[in-house]
């Protein structure tokens, strides 16, 4: 039987999903709540494979993994903390934009 991993969400993460959420109710009316049950996929699907995701660069956070939640167009940006047996979420980031996410105060 494998662990199950604790997940963890960082107070940035946790403000790029609300606002994520906020405007996805506002201008997605078909599935207003979609946001909400992918980002709760995804923190079970973590719990239970953290590596799942691909490696992504960093320059200030060691081992950083992403995980593209199709449905919505958002990676899940995370890494492992194997000694504590957590996943910790650092950001939350629509796949459209240009570049990847500031990951400067999570370290």
């Amino acid at each position: 039987m494998s662990t199950r991993y604790n997940v963890e969400v960082t107070h940035l993460a946790d403000q790029q999903l609300l606002q994520a959420a906020l405007w996805w109710r506002t201008n997605r009316p078909k599935a207003p709540g979609a946001i909400r049950e992918e980002f709760g996929r995804a923190v079970q699907v973590l719990a239970e494979q953290p590596h799942l995701g691909a490696q992504a660069r960093s320059d200030r956070v060691p081992e950083v993994r992403r995980l593209y939640l199709r449905r919505v167009r958002y990676y899940v940006y995370y890494r492992i903390l194997e000694h504590t047996h957590t996943v910790q979420i650092l950001a939350f980031w629509h796949a459209s934009r240009g570049n990847e996410p500031s990951l400067s105060g999570a370290a």
